[in-house]
């Protein structure tokens, strides 16, 4: 009985002392219009002659040395996805969802299409 409740101790110690020490890492994502001025590790992918910038699932467009949330330029191709990307089914075919943006598979790359739910 002693060595019972001298375990269960020792166990609440532990399991205290993990959750203390514990670090949450949580992602804010920028919303479609919002204005930065740095990004991590961008992309630069030319759509249509233009100039679009594309870091961890989201897209940018550069304005007067600062960085504006686009929405995903319909067509544009990437090689790969973000991490963290699902596969969908929309009617028997499958795509690729991201934050709200729909990918379809092209040969080697991936483009963005729109998709209807229904």
């Amino acid at each position: 009985m002693k060595n019972l409740k001298f375990l269960l101790l020792v166990l609440v110690a532990v399991f205290t002392f993990n959750l203390s020490s514990a670090q949450v890492t949580l992602k804010i994502y920028p919303k479609r219009g919002a204005v930065v001025t740095k990004i991590h590790k961008p992309k630069v992918i030319i759509h249509k002659k233009v100039n679009y910038y594309h870091s961890d699932g989201v897209w940018y467009h550069r304005t007067r040395g600062k960085y504006v949330v686009v929405n995903a330029p319909i067509g544009v191709k990437v090689k790969r996805l973000p991490r963290g990307y699902k596969v969908v089914k929309i009617r028997g075919r499958k795509y690729y969802k991201y934050r709200g943006v729909v990918y379809k598979k092209h040969r080697r790359n991936y483009v963005v299409v729109t998709v209807q739910f229904y």
